[in-house]
């Protein structure tokens, strides 16, 4: 299992049409077939600069791989993710052994 997360800040004030539009729009990397467990998430803690964050799961890398290449997920990073977001971070998970 991979679980597959993101942090990031968009340019958009805060609450703004703007903001949930990208959002509304982010929503619809779940229905990638190899997407599992997506959330949408507002990140609440003053412990770091980011505002959101999506996070999913895939079983395999191959998995991740066909979500990475996919052309929706192609077409919101270039189309959403390149113009909107100002900062953010990702991280891939794996579950550990220990």
């Amino acid at each position: 299992m991979i679980r597959h997360t993101v942090v990031f800040t968009l340019k958009h004030p805060a609450n703004s049409n703007e903001e949930r539009d990208f959002l509304q729009s982010g929503l619809h990397l779940a229905e990638i077939d190899t997407v599992q467990n997506f959330e949408c998430l507002r990140q609440i803690s003053p412990k770091n600069e980011f505002s959101f964050g999506f996070s999913m799961e895939f079983d395999s890398q191959e998995h991740y791989e066909f979500y990475n290449e996919h052309p929706d997920h192609q077409a919101f990073v270039q189309d959403r993710w390149i113009p909107e977001v100002t900062n953010f971070m990702e991280i891939d998970y794996v579950p550990c052994d220990a």
